[in-house]
C-alpha cells in the first residue's frame, strides 16, 4: 500500500509499504478515506528524528471504512464507518476506568516510561504505523473505533480521532467561571476549536493569534482576536478589568515563537546521532515557552492555565515563583478522546454544526500532496490551518 513515511529530519515522502492487515484477533483493518495532518505531526518534522525510523509511516487523525475485522472483534462489522482515535487504549484496565485513556495500563509503554502507544507517534509511543495510508491496521479495534453515520461528510467527523477532543478537554480543564473570560493562545486547529467550544457554551473568548487569516476564521465563530504584539500583556488586562482573563488555554506548545537560542539547541539535539540525540533529549531538552510563559504572565491571580499544546522538555524552566505567588492552576496532559465523545458526537451530528467542523480545512489534497503540504502547514502559506489528505484522491 502508499503510505506517507518519515525520511529524515524535515523530509517526508510517498513510499510503497508492507500492507496493513489483521494480526491479532482483535484488530481490524479500515480502508482510510480521510487523514488529516496534526500539529503534533510537525514536532515530528522538526524535533524527533532521533525517534523515528526511517520509512515509518506518520499520521493519527484517521477515519475510514471497515474492510476486515479479526475473529475477536464483536463492536463492528466490515463496511462502517468509523474514526480512530489517535490514543490506543484497552477501554477496561484501572486507568481506561477512570477516563485516563492515554495512561492505559495494557500499551503503555512502560519501557520509554511513556503513556499509551499512540499511532504515527515514534518509537516513545509503541512505533506504531499510522494512518496517512491507504489502510490502517486498528488496535484492540472493538475499544478504539468511533462508529459514524453516513448523512454527513468526512469533515465532520473526522476530527473527532484527535483536534476536537483535545479542544473540548481543553476548554473542561480551564475551568472557565460562570461569567468568565477565556483566552486562547494560538489559533491553530485545536485553538479554533477551544474557541468555538467556549463561545458554544455563552463564555466570552479572547483568541491570540499573528495570523490574520486564522484570527479571520475564529471571528466567524464569535470570538474577539488579538494579534501577536508587543503590548499584548496590557491588552489582555485591559480588557479584564486589569485582571486577566480567569482562564487560559495554550495551544500553541513548543514550536511557539520566539528564543532562537532553543531552537539552535534542539536542532542542534537533532543533528546527532539518534542514540546519543535520544537520551539528551529525554534529560535535557528544552521548549521554546513564550506561549506558556505569556500565559502565566496574563492570567489572573487564582486563575487556570490549561495546556493543550505540546511541550517535549523535561529541563525547560518554569516560573515557579510566579507561578506560586499567583496561586495558578495548572492542567495539562494528552487528550483522553474516548472520554469525550459520547459529549461531543451530538454536536457533531447536528444539523446546524455548532462547532464549525466544515469551516476548518483549508487544504483538501491527494496522498501525494503529503510531502508539500507538511512544509506548507508548518510554515502558514497559502493561508493554511488545516490539511486533510485523501488516499482514494489521485
Amino acid at each position: 500500500m502508499r503510505a506517507l513515511v518519515w525520511q529524515g529530519n524535515r523530509k517526508v515522502g510517498i513510499e510503497t509499504v508492507e500492507d496493513a492487515r489483521i494480526i491479532e484477533p482483535t484488530d481490524a483493518v479500515i480502508k482510510v478515506t480521510s487523514a488529516a495532518i496534526c500539529g503534533s505531526d510537525i514536532h515530528l518534522y522538526d524535533l524527533f528524528g532521533p525517534f523515528l525510523t526511517e520509512g515509518d509511516v506518520l499520521g493519527h487523525e484517521t477515519m475510514g471504512v471497515v474492510q476486515e475485522v479479526g475473529s475477536a472483534v464483536t463492536s463492528i462489522a466490515v463496511g462502517d464507518r468509523v474514526v480512530v482515535p489517535f490514543v490506543i487504549a484497552c477501554g477496561d484496565c484501572y486507568m481506561c476506568r477512570q477516563g485516563l485513556t492515554t495512561q492505559c495500563e495494557t500499551t503503555q509503554q512502560r519501557e520509554q516510561g511513556s503513556g499509551a502507544a499512540l499511532y504515527g507517534y515514534t518509537s516513545l509511543y509503541g512505533a506504531v504505523p499510522g494512518g496517512q495510508a491507504e489502510y490502517l491496521r486498528v488496535r484492540l479495534a472493538d475499544a478504539n473505533v468511533i462508529k459514524v453515520g453516513s448523512e454527513h461528510p468526512d469533515s465532520r467527523y473526522l476530527f473527532l480521532s484527535d483536534i476536537l477532543p483535545t479542544a473540548w478537554q481543553g476548554v473542561e480543564y480551564a475551568d472557565v467561571p460562570e461569567g468568565g473570560t477565556l483566552a486562547v493562545m494560538g489559533l491553530g486547529p485545536v485553538g479554533q476549536f477551544a474557541a468555538r467550544i467556549a463561545a458554544h457554551r455563552g463564555i466570552r473568548v479572547l483568541g491570540v493569534d499573528p495570523v490574520p487569516e486564522r484570527r479571520a476564521m475564529a471571528e466567524r465563530h464569535g470570538v474577539e482576536t488579538l494579534d501577536l504584539t508587543d503590548d499584548l500583556l496590557e491588552r489582555l488586562r485591559e480588557e479584564t478589568d486589569g485582571r486577566g482573563p480567569d482562564s487560559i488555554v495554550d495551544a500553541v506548545g513548543t514550536e511557539a515563537h520566539g528564543n532562537p537560542g532553543v531552537a539552535l539547541a534542539q536542532n542542534a539535539i537533532g543533528a546527532l546521532p539518534d542514540a546519543l540525540a535520544s537520551r539528551l533529549m529525554k534529560k535535557f531538552g528544552v521548549d521554546r515557552l513564550s506561549a506558556l510563559h505569556l500565559a502565566m504572565d496574563a492570567v489572573r491571580r487564582g486563575g487556570t492555565v490549561s495546556v493543550s499544546g505540546v511541550y517535549v522538555g523535561n529541563a525547560s524552566p518554569m516560573p515557579l515563583m510566579t507561578m506560586f505567588d499567583k496561586q495558578l492552576q495548572i492542567r495539562q496532559g494528552q487528550c483522553n478522546v474516548h472520554r469525550w465523545v459520547e459529549d461531543i458526537l451530538p454536536l457533531v451530528e447536528d444539523s446546524a454544526d455548532p462547532l464549525g467542523t466544515q469551516d476548518l480545512v483549508t487544504h483538501d489534497a491527494a496522498l501525494d500532496d503529503g510531502p508539500r503540504l507538511y512544509d506548507t502547514f508548518r510554515d502558514k502559506t497559502e493561508g493554511c490551518i488545516k490539511v486533510v489528505l485523501h488516499p482514494e484522491i489521485v
